[in-house]
């Protein structure tokens, strides 16, 4: 089932469902039982569930690692606002594509709020500020 497929009462049980399969573990015994026998509901595999979510100090390090390899490869950060550079991240299993360019023009706007290490993390790497 999927959600919005089907509404009952003001209620999407298509999202409710899903929300039981992915959150199986949170389930009480009972509950898991009553949704497996009553409901028909089973566990989501695992190669069902969605990925975890990155936290903001997850992507802000991922962009900064984008960043110094930029830095390492052309000797500066003038990083065009449109530039999107590809970064293996993890275990070297998963390749991303993260756009540098807008996130260094970000930095560079909120330079008031950043906190000194980050500030100290991207002025190592050649960061202009101006």
């Amino acid at each position: 089932m999927k959600p919005g497929t089907v509404v009952s009462q003001g209620q999407d049980l298509g999202h409710w469902v899903r929300s039981v399969r992915y959150g199986w573990d949170k389930l009480t015994c009972v509950q898991q039982w009553m949704c497996e026998h009553v409901l028909g509901i089973e566990p989501a595999a695992e190669d069902e569930k969605p990925a975890p979510r990155r936290s903001q100090a997850d992507k802000w390090a991922m962009n900064y690692q984008a960043a110094r390899q930029f830095f390492e490869r052309e000797g500066h950060l003038r990083v065009p606002r449109k530039h999107v550079e590809r970064i293996v991240v993890g275990d070297g299993q998963e390749e991303r594509e993260l756009r540098l360019g807008a996130w260094i023009g970000n930095q560079r706007s909120r330079a008031a709020t950043l906190s000194p290490e980050r500030i100290e993390q991207l002025s190592a790497i050649g960061m202009r500020w101006a």
